[in-house]
């Protein structure tokens, strides 16, 4: 199974959310260990990086992206996908670039807590708790 991770997915880890830790916690691990194929948008490693900016230091800042890095292939962002996701009917331009990613790289799931953003998609959204009742 191949899933692209949401921004907000990974930010529930590394912020210990305590809403949705456990179950976004899950989908890390089960990528950790191949038990998933588990992506991530290139978008959400430097929107990650910006809203932990006054909690990280340079060197912190090399290991949350080597951490993330290992867990996760990142999806590299191309110029069609910026035009495909300007072309979408969303007011999220951002969740529209993940999802063109997704598509392009053929996902099964998009994981996100947001799925009302991604309703119609050819990518299905679920949440990290739905995606867990799944496997």
């Amino acid at each position: 199974m191949k899933i692209l991770v949401d921004t907000n997915v990974i930010l529930d880890v590394l912020c210990n959310r305590p809403d949705f830790v456990e179950a976004s916690s899950m989908i890390w691990k089960l990528c950790e260990v191949d038990k998933i194929e588990g992506y991530v948008s290139a978008l959400s490693v430097p929107n990650i990086v910006y809203i932990l900016r006054k909690e990280l230091t340079p060197q912190k800042t090399e290991q949350l992206i080597g951490q993330i890095m290992m867990i996760f292939r990142i999806v590299d962002l191309r110029s069609a996908d910026l035009k495909a996701a300007a072309e979408m009917v969303t007011a999220d331009y951002e969740d529209a670039l993940q999802m063109c990613q997704a598509n392009r790289i053929h996902a099964d799931y998009l994981i996100t807590r947001n799925i009302r953003d991604f309703k119609d998609r050819k990518v299905p959204a679920l949440k990290p708790s739905e995606l867990l009742e799944r496997i």
